[in-house]
């Protein structure tokens, strides 16, 4: 296996946060709920545990009268989706390689 590639981000619902992610600053929990495709509880659960990781940042307001939380990605985790990307990247290379067969 790839030495970068990082079992606790191959979670699906994980990997899906990070790259939707990796392309802005703060996203809105609600926009990325719907992006992911998952419900308040399920993304919820998997934020804290990227929180807790290190992987994400959590931040709440207030605007008007509706409380909003967002979410960015942190350098270590920027780092650790790019890492894990390229590993995915190798891995699927190295199986479009032709195999070696006796003729």
């Amino acid at each position: 296996m790839d030495p970068c590639f990082d079992e606790f981000l191959h979670v699906p619902a994980r990997l899906s946060v990070l790259a939707v992610l990796a392309p802005a600053d703060w996203v809105d929990f609600g926009f990325l709920r719907d992006a992911v495709a998952t419900s308040d509880s399920a993304l919820s659960k998997q934020v804290s545990a990227l929180a807790g990781a290190g992987y994400v940042e959590v931040r709440k307001g207030q605007e008007s009268r509706a409380r909003r939380t967002y979410v960015r990605l942190t350098p270590e985790g920027r780092a650790a989706f790019h890492r894990h990307a390229a590993a995915l990247e190798r891995i699927v290379a190295a199986a479009r390689l032709p195999a070696d067969r006796p003729d």
